[in-house]
């Protein structure tokens, strides 16, 4: 399978690095002729929210990324990722891809230095690494989103038909069971 990473900023790298693991071919997304080729399925990393969703903007890559997504295009987002996607970011009257039928709020954990690891239920497997960094939290979802894990109550991950969100970083463990379920989402796509 080829996974495209956008690679404005943020975590790419590490995402590369996860899917590479499992036998997937990986391209950088960084301009918008690279939205021309051939790929299975997108990751959104984490990093700053803000600046990926200027950039996208800027080098003219948000609707066509918009419309592949909106298309069926399978895609796996982490943290910035799911704000880029949510169609509601509290507090703030931006609104980036939008398709994402959640509403999050921005570092609703608190600053860099509230950052921890837990582990956890995801989709029904149990202790599931999670790094939640300057995370973000899904607020509410529409019906028709499965909500896949949470936190002490919070919604911390979620399905909507081809889109997989996280408010966590499973890129930064070596287990590998959210790429595979990742994986299993882009079959069941094709």
């Amino acid at each position: 399978m080829k996974i495209a990473v956008l690679a404005l900023q943020g975590d790419f790298a590490e995402h590369e690095t996860f899917f590479r693991r499992l036998n997937c071919q990986t391209v950088q997304l960084r301009q918008a002729s690279d939205l021309q080729q051939e790929f299975d399925a997108v990751v959104l990393p984490g990093g700053e929210s803000t600046v990926q969703g200027k950039l996208l903007r800027e080098l003219a890559m948000l609707e066509p990324l918009k419309k592949l997504i909106s298309n069926g295009l399978p895609v796996m987002a982490t943290c910035a990722g799911t704000i880029l996607l949510a169609n509601q970011i509290l507090d703030d009257d931006t609104l980036h891809l939008g398709l994402l039928k959640c509403s999050v709020r921005r570092n609703a954990y608190g600053r860099q230095i509230s950052s921890f690891y837990t582990a956890g239920s995801f989709g029904g497997m149990n202790n599931v690494p999670m790094s939640f960094i300057r995370a973000p939290q899904i607020e509410f979802c529409a019906p028709e989103v499965e909500v896949l894990a949470e936190y002490q109550g919070r919604i911390t991950a979620v399905r909507q038909k081809n889109i997989l969100a996280m408010t966590f970083h499973p890129e930064l463990s070596s287990d590998a069971r959210i790429a595979e379920f990742f994986l299993k989402m882009i079959s069941e796509a094709k």
